[in-house]
């Protein structure tokens, strides 16, 4: 038996065993959803999540920010609506300020006011070293997320402005990812942000945190103080579990333990359905690829031709039906249908015989193959079941294109960390290449992680990719007018993004997420982040 057919079936066995190993709460008497995470810890719980999954669960939920995600259609791509700013625009005479107008009578979850104090409050938290409340860890992934901020300063009490380093007119799709904590939270913790994360910490949002049990569970319950009358949550409560392997996943919906799971294992689904259990996917803008370190010392994936045959000498239909139809091939950083996706010279599907000849004129053959190693996770934010899916990649790329991939298996917190690390750092342990998934929404994500001005360890861009036509077109952009040089502009930095591969693209995934019958009002929104507001049980 194969590698890969040994690692399956103890993948089905797995599902007969695990139901015993799990041991969660019980169901309680209020209208409690409980929801079984990817994640392997619980997220960090002081305003700032350390990962995605965290950012889905306990960003929005709880801490939110100036602008907001509408994430009431499943039908079209989220878009932005206002959040605890009602409103927003450039500043007349300088397009590098934006004037942010905020929402009046908005309270903390302490009963704080939330107001312009505050705002720049938090905003010292993440961009002022020198600040009482300056929080390392979520200064890295804010910063990271508004590469752009040059600064921020109140104007009264309902009016803030943030200055840009130059103008962009996408600012307020990074605006979204920062959120607010109230000040009283780090105050009555003594300054420590460690116990900030247990007091709870109190945010704006339609849940507050009730209970967080370290490396167990964080049970968030319904604020009826909600400032938006028309999104205030319909259940009594939210639990949280992190419940890093998928047939654990699923013997805790099986036996009731949990009503929903994010990423049920692709054997389960079949079975899932003919029970009646409710399996939701759908289209949206996220991928789930290999992301190159270019710039390492002798790193083979400088070589463009070697970057392009990689995409041409992997099997996306193989990977997709390990996944029972729950991912798209990804052939690009957007998908084929996207109207942004433009007409790039390279037209990657499975084709060995083209990877091989790439791979050759770059000096790489039979008697010299190409040989690099891999940092993946076993699970974590994004990462369906990539233990599984990097196998199959491993014996795809050895039997079409004699590639040699070796694996570094790590936590996700680690391989998230690893991103923003220099290309020789030591803690890469000389991988070439990360398997981290990621959002692709818009020009400003798009931005964040390619954009040269963003070079890892300052920002996302892990790859060190600079492309002088990608930066034409992304100032074309950030200077646009009007949305037609807007898409003109985003299609032919993503043409770039196919021609000169930063990344080796995979999959789309599906979003797919397994719940019991008693959840109602799911809303699928073709976005990372989800409205739990929606949600009711009966």
């Amino acid at each position: 038996m194969s590698t890969r057919r040994f690692r399956l079936a103890l993948f089905r066995l797995a599902l007969v065993l695990a139901g015993p190993l799990l041991s969660l709460p019980p169901a309680s008497a209020e209208e409690m959803l409980r929801i079984a995470m990817t994640a392997t810890d619980i997220p960090a719980t002081t305003g700032m999540p350390n990962d995605w999954e965290g950012l889905r669960f306990l960003g929005y939920p709880v801490f939110q920010g100036l602008v907001l995600w509408d994430l009431t259609h499943a039908d079209r791509l989220a878009t932005l609506r206002p959040g605890l700013a009602e409103k927003w625009e450039q500043a007349p005479d300088d397009k590098k300020t934006w004037i942010f107008h905020l929402r009046q009578g908005v309270k903390f979850h302490d009963g704080t006011d939330f107001n312009a104090d505050a705002v720049i409050w938090n905003l010292d938290r993440y961009f002022n070293k020198d600040s009482p409340q300056f929080e390392a860890a979520s200064s890295g992934i804010t910063r990271a997320r508004v590469p752009v901020l040059a600064g921020y300063k109140k104007i009264d009490d309902s009016t803030v402005a943030l200055t840009t380093t130059k103008p962009v007119f996408y600012f307020p799709s990074m605006v979204v990812y920062v959120l607010f904590t109230s000040p009283a939270s780090f105050e009555k913790a003594g300054h420590d942000w460690a116990r900030v994360a247990t007091l709870p910490a109190a945010g704006t949002g339609p849940f507050r945190i009730t209970q967080v049990t370290p490396r167990q569970s964080v049970k968030l319950a319904r604020w009826d103080g909600y400032w938006d009358a028309g999104h205030k949550a319909k259940v009594d409560s939210v639990l949280l579990l992190p419940i890093p392997e998928a047939n654990t996943r699923l013997a805790a919906l099986r036996s009731g333990q949990v009503d929903w799971i994010e990423v049920p294992p692709p054997d389960g689904i079949p079975s899932l359905k003919a029970a009646g259990y409710t399996i939701s996917t759908n289209s949206y803008p996220h991928i789930w690829p290999w992301l190159y370190n270019m710039g390492a010392t002798n790193s083979p994936l400088k070589d463009v031709r070697v970057r392009q045959a990689l995409n041409y000498c992997v099997d996306r239909a193989a990977v997709v039906s390990l996944l029972n139809g729950t991912a798209e091939p990804a052939v690009g950083w957007l998908k084929p249908n996207d109207p942004a996706f433009g007409n790039p010279a390279n037209r990657y599907g499975f084709d060995p015989a083209k990877g091989k000849a790439l791979l050759a004129a770059a000096g790489y053959t039979a008697q010299k193959p190409l040989s690099f190693k891999v940092m993946i996770s076993p699970s974590g934010s994004g990462q369906m079941v990539p233990l599984p899916m990097n196998e199959l990649l491993q014996q795809n790329l050895k039997q079409a294109c004699g590639v040699d991939v070796k694996f570094d298996v790590v936590e996700w917190q680690v391989l998230g960390s690893a991103g923003r690390l220099a290309p020789d750092n030591p803690g890469l342990r000389g991988a070439m290449a990360l398997n981290a998934s990621s959002a692709s929404t818009d020009i400003s994500i798009m931005a964040r992680f390619f954009a040269a001005a963003n070079f890892s360890p300052k920002g996302n861009n892990f790859e060190q990719w600079n492309d002088d036509k990608f930066e034409a077109a992304l100032d074309s952009a950030a200077n646009a007018t009007n949305a037609a040089t807007i898409q003109a502009s985003f299609r032919a930095a993503h043409e770039r993004l196919v021609d000169n591969p930063p990344w080796l693209y995979i999959v789309h995934d599906l979003s797919p997420r397994a719940m019991n019958k008693k959840v109602h009002g799911f809303v699928p929104a073709q976005s990372w982040f989800i409205d739990l507001t929606l949600i009711s049980l009966h």
